[in-house]
Parts: C-alpha cells; sequence; structure tokens
C-alpha cells in the first residue's frame, strides 16, 4: 500500500505539469483589442476668439521731486502727489492705489551728494470716453511721469466665457475632421483641458466714437481668445 501511494503522487504531479503546458494563453486578436481600447481615440487643440471695443483705460502717474535732504525730498513729494491724487478722483477716476514710493541720493561725476530725488507712482482706471481728460488733469496737476493707457473690458470674464464656448466647437470641428479621414466616427469626449488665455490690442480699426479730448485715446479693438485640449472616442 505504501509503495503504490508514493508512485501515484509523481504520476499526478506530471498530469497536472502537462495540463498547464497545454492550457490556452492569450490569443493575438485579444491583445490586440486591450491595446486599440486606450488608443481609439483622438486629442485636437481648439481656439476660439471673440473681438471687442474695450471700454476702459489704465495708467500710471507719477512725480519726482527734489530736495537738499531725504527728509526735504519726501515732504515735497508727498505733498505734490496729494495735489495728483485728488485731481484724479476729481476727473472721475476709480481704483486708485500706490504703486511705488522712493528716495535716493543724486550724486555729482565725482560722487559727491548734492541733494535727493523722491518718486511716487499712482495707478488709475477710468473709462475710456473720459482717458484723454483724465492724463490732462493729472498733467495740470504736476504729474510729470505718465505712462499707459492699459486697455480692458469691464464684461472680461463674460467675453472669456464666450472665447472658450468657440474654442471647444472648434475643437470638435477639427476632430470630426479627422474621424471622417480615417473613416471613422466621432463619440463622446474622454478629456477636456482649459489650456490658456490672453487678451491682445487689434489696433487695425479704431472705434469711430473714440473721445474727443486735449490728449486723444482710441481703444482700437482687442481680442479675447481661449485655447483647450480635447480628447474624443472614435467609434
Amino acid at each position: 500500500m505504501k509503495t503504490r501511494l508514493l508512485i501515484a503522487i509523481p504520476a499526478l504531479l506530471a498530469v497536472v505539469a502537462l495540463a498547464g503546458a497545454l492550457a490556452p494563453g492569450p490569443t493575438p486578436a485579444a491583445a490586440q483589442d486591450a491595446s486599440t481600447a486606450d488608443a481609439d481615440t483622438v486629442t485636437v487643440t481648439g481656439v476660439g476668439t471673440v473681438e471687442s471695443v474695450p471700454d476702459e483705460a489704465n495708467f500710471s502717474f507719477g512725480v519726482d521731486s527734489r530736495g537738499r535732504t531725504a527728509q526735504a525730498a519726501i515732504a515735497a513729494n508727498a505733498a505734490a502727489m496729494d495735489k495728483v491724487i485728488a485731481a484724479l478722483r476729481q476727473a472721475g477716476s476709480r481704483d486708485i492705489a500706490t504703486q511705488w514710493v522712493s528716495v535716493y541720493a543724486v550724486t555729482d561725476e565725482n560722487g559727491n551728494v548734492t541733494g535727493y530725488l523722491a518718486s511716487n507712482s499712482v495707478s488709475a482706471t477710468i473709462g475710456i470716453q473720459r482717458a484723454g481728460a483724465l492724463i490732462d488733469a493729472a498733467a495740470n496737476a504736476g504729474a510729470n511721469q505718465i505712462s499707459g493707457p492699459g486697455m480692458s473690458s469691464s464684461d472680461a470674464d463674460r467675453l472669456y466665457r464666450e472665447a472658450l464656448a468657440d474654442a471647444v466647437a472648434d475643437a470638435r470641428q477639427r476632430a470630426e475632421v479627422l474621424a471622417r479621414a480615417a473613416g471613422r466616427s466621432l463619440g463622446g469626449i474622454s478629456s477636456l483641458t482649459e489650456v490658456g488665455a490672453q487678451a491682445i490690442p487689434f489696433y487695425a480699426e479704431a472705434a469711430k466714437d473714440a473721445a474727443a479730448a486735449s490728449t486723444p485715446v482710441v481703444p482700437g479693438q482687442q481680442e479675447t481668445s481661449a485655447m483647450v485640449s480635447v480628447t474624443f472616442s472614435l467609434r
């Protein structure tokens, strides 16, 4: 009995090993279907643009003041900037904010200190129609550094959302062309990513109703753009 048991066990192991060797593995077709499932998509980039005429202008107004001492320069500068800020408010500007304040020594060619220069600059925003009048008011009040305008639209968020929707529609059109060219049809969206946006001035055509002021400011056209990356499945 013990002898027969020892012989039967190796025979059983041999049968199991043979069965494992003959068991069918994954077919080439099944492996191909698994890899194709992940790659059976098309990814495109869509761009949307919306044109508008900016209705806001942002400027920087600064004052430089000299003094024999740093304290004298700062005091003179503060008094001068108070007049400029009052003029900006009187002209109807908003969002007035200090950008920088500085004071430094002025030296001659030999390095000797001859005095001090204090500077102060503020930013201010106003409707585009009154931008020219704001420049004149600041200059008349003593501003001796003026830069701008930075053009923007008060409804920038709405414009961007429109451009974003156009970008998705553009991506779908591009994907449909690619799908047809490949003899396929377009399925649903499997991935959607917002890439970026920017507002670009476009001066080819000036607005006809520019403000009639001593300092003319013409807004022109501004283009708000949005970009998306979209992955569609293919059928």
